[in-house]
């Protein structure tokens, strides 16, 4: 090597060395074992609490088949009515409802863990985003339920075949009854955290086949739930609305968190890393 070039070489590393908070080997930041493990907890404990939750509320049956009642006219009304129709196109078909199941059970509680997880260990400061907006959103599902409980269309009076409960098994080991609420359809959650994920992917990684898949598993999660009677049309746009205003509403509580340990010119300390909640 030219004596011109290890100085150069040697000239990098000095002015790399001393910039504040950076080095040549790191270029992101790292989670501490004791913080994964609290977050990782914290979540856990938010779904323990979603599901018992559902499962502990009282909705009566009366009250849910008259607000599903409901959901039907405004349907009706705005020419959303589709569930009996498009079910009919496919409910013969068993390779599609069988399809259409899958997606429905592992699509939604496994993607969502893996996505976690991929979060936790690359993009952590996209993870407490996400990890908020998930609360807001299943603590305002959590209130809809108790106080608008709907029976989903297939325990309606409307002639829908319930293809997940008649054709599979997994479901039921994946969300056992003594943690589902069967009356807990509108806001459709199951879309709205899907599309939770879509927006997290979206935002963590600008990789083409990641961002598709993403895109596209959402979009096949808004088809399954209403193909297979478990939501109507009007509770995944509920679930998709909730979803995007949560994640609004986190990411503005990241910018305000983030300018409250900014840094002063007085103290000039490194700034803790962005946290929405204590995640």
């Amino acid at each position: 090597m030219s004596g011109v070039a290890l100085c150069a070489q040697r000239a990098r590393y000095a002015v790399s060395k001393a910039l504040p908070g950076r080095s040549p080997r790191q270029s992101r930041p790292t989670e501490t074992s004791p913080r994964i493990v609290l977050r990782i907890g914290i979540v856990i404990a938010a779904v323990t609490c979603y599901f018992g939750v559902r499962g502990l509320t009282d909705s009566s049956q009366a009250k849910a088949l008259h607000d599903a009642a409901r959901v039907e006219a405004a349907e009706r009304g705005l020419h959303l009515d589709w569930e009996p129709t498009v079910q009919s196109l496919v409910v013969n078909h068993q390779a599609i409802t069988r399809l259409l199941n899958w997606i429905y059970i592992f699509g939604h509680w496994p993607v969502i863990a893996l996505t976690l997880i991929w979060l936790l260990s690359r993009h952590p400061e996209v993870y407490a985003r996400t990890a908020c907006a998930m609360l807001l959103s299943g603590a305002v599902g959590l209130v809809a339920f108790a106080v608008f409980p709907v029976a989903p269309p297939r325990l309606a009076a409307l002639g829908m075949t319930d293809t997940v409960i008649e054709q599979s098994h997994a479901y039921r080991v994946l969300q056992p009854p003594a943690f589902t609420n069967q009356y807990a359809a509108m806001p459709s959650l199951h879309v709205g955290w899907n599309l939770l994920m879509t927006l997290t992917v979206l935002a963590a990684t600008r990789t083409v086949w990641l961002r598709v898949l993403a895109v596209a598993l959402t979009v096949s999660m808004d088809t399954t739930v209403v193909l297979t009677a478990n939501h109507y049309v009007l509770d995944a746009l509920a679930g998709a609305v909730l979803a995007q205003l949560s994640w609004y509403v986190a990411g503005r509580l990241q910018v305000l968190t983030t300018r409250r340990h900014r840094p002063t010119a007085q103290d000039g300390a490194q700034p803790s890393p962005p946290i929405v909640v204590p995640l």
